[in-house]
């Protein structure tokens, strides 16, 4: 057997978000966020199974069995993040109580041996601030740079990775477009503003970090599926490029490069968007670049011409430019409905070298998510043999390797979950943990792949 060897130092782990395992939503002075205020007004009638975000893993008062279970599996590298509407619920004063925990649940992973990923924001944006247009209103960006510079003041001494955002077109998608996520707006102005007002916003994040005396490195997570055409056809290219434009280097190209790319703009003002463009925004992006990357992959993007008129009164959508191909004969996650295709994290990190200067790149997600998992439970164990997840990660890996290979500077892999937990699409519908939680009892589990990943760990490589 020929054995995968990575680079030395090279970082093996997994991750959480904040408000998909805290619990705990309205404890100690925390205040609602967007999916708290979505839950609140639906009944949790658009959630499956109506599980709300309150009923997680409960994470703000297990985190050190958590971590334990962290370092059971050898992790030395792990991603969370912090909830603005915890750490500073009315906007101006921070929560002490916040502090106490995000201090603790760090130590404790820290204290383990791990290397420390922080993400300030990850699709929570309190309502107070949603209520006055989120981050399609300039006017927050101020308040977004006061929260990031409390936390760089309270755990700057702990933090090794920070990540500005995680996904943030998703973001921007599931309250402005796809009407996933209160407010439940479809408003292409207020999309475009709240796209450049987060790059705007990240320059000066980054410019204040520069000179908050806090420790590591500071970037951001972007979810890249690797766009590619149906065919070679004009129009199938063209199609490629505008959603290239669109949805990648619409963060991108400010956040790495340090500028806004011109044909974005050209999209923003084609369907009539009013952007609130100010003196100093296109020096801020420059002189705040970052040169760390996380990259989010499940699946490529496939796509073509549109093929037929739309409708000229429907609401704007960034997806109007566009259509969605499914390519014939491609492997599929059948529960979660993505194609399988571990080429494209090769080409994705490629793209990273070839095009933004090599960055650090860490992959901070990438796993498979299956529903109803007990269906592979081992009756005489109890334990998941989740040997499809094994397979996934590991051709996703030999990828990995290939670019490292060929120059990425990739230096770490995070898989998609260390525990099941609430998803903003899907809830507990489609798990992704190394850990199994089970809503009734609240017990947590190991699954198969837990252990092979701790080889993995150990061995830094594993065979073919």
């Amino acid at each position: 057997m020929t054995k995968l060897q990575f680079p030395e130092n090279f970082r093996w782990g997994s991750a959480v978000c904040g408000f998909c395992v805290e619990g705990a939503w309205d404890k100690d002075g925390k205040a609602p966020t967007t999916w708290d205020e979505y839950y609140r007004v639906t009944g949790g009638g658009r959630y499956y199974n109506g599980v709300g975000p309150q009923e997680t893993c409960n994470w703000y008062e297990r985190y050190d069995e958590y971590a334990q279970l962290a370092q059971d599996l050898h992790h030395n590298s792990f991603r969370t993040s912090i909830q603005w509407a915890r750490l500073i619920p009315d906007g101006k004063h921070v929560n002490e109580k916040a502090v106490e925990f995000y201090r603790n649940d760090f130590l404790a992973l820290k204290n383990r041996g791990m290397e420390l990923a922080v993400v300030l924001y990850w699709f929570d944006m309190p309502v107070l601030y949603e209520k006055k247009g989120g981050f399609s209103n300039r006017e927050i960006i101020p308040d977004f740079v006061f929260y990031c510079k409390e936390a760089f003041r309270l755990f700057g001494d702990i933090v090794d990775i920070w990540y500005v955002y995680n996904e943030p077109i998703v973001d921007v998608e599931i309250k402005y477009q796809v009407d996933t996520c209160w407010p439940n707006i479809v408003d292409f102005n207020i999309a475009m503003n709240a796209i450049y007002n987060m790059v705007v916003a990240h320059a000066a994040v980054v410019k204040e970090f520069k000179t908050s005396g806090a420790k590591g490195r500071i970037g951001s997570v972007i979810d890249h599926g690797h766009v590619y055409p149906r065919s070679q056809n004009p129009a199938d290219l063209k199609a490629q490029h505008l959603f290239q434009i669109v949805y990648e280097h619409s963060y991108e190209d400010p956040i790495y490069l340090g500028y806004v790319h011109p044909e974005w703009f050209e999209f923003v003002e084609e369907y009539g968007a009013k952007l609130d463009i100010r003196e100093g925004d296109a020096e801020l992006m420059k002189e705040n670049t970052c040169d760390l990357i996380g990259i989010n992959y499940y699946y490529p993007t496939r796509v073509k011409a549109p093929e037929y008129l739309r409708n000229p009164e429907a609401p704007v959508t960034m997806s109007k430019i566009v259509d969605m191909y499914d390519m014939p004969g491609a492997r599929m996650n059948k529960d979660r409905g993505w194609e399988i295709f571990p080429q494209a994290l090769y080409d994705t990190l490629m793209h990273f070298k070839n095009n933004y200067g090599n960055p650090t790149m860490y992959i901070t997600e990438n796993g498979m998510g299956i529903q109803d998992e007990y269906r592979w439970r081992d009756p005489e164990t109890g334990i998941i043999q989740d040997d499809y997840r094994i397979e996934f990660v590991k051709e996703h890996l030999v990828y990995a390797h290939k670019a490292i290979e060929d120059g990425a500077n990739l230096v770490g892999y995070n898989m998609w979950s260390f525990i099941d937990l609430w998803s903003p699409s899907h809830q507990f519908k489609n798990c992704y943990g190394f850990y199994e939680f089970d809503l009734k009892t609240k017990e947590v589990r190991k699954k198969k792949s837990a252990d092979w990943f701790k080889k993995v760990t150990d061995d830094n490589g594993f065979e073919l």
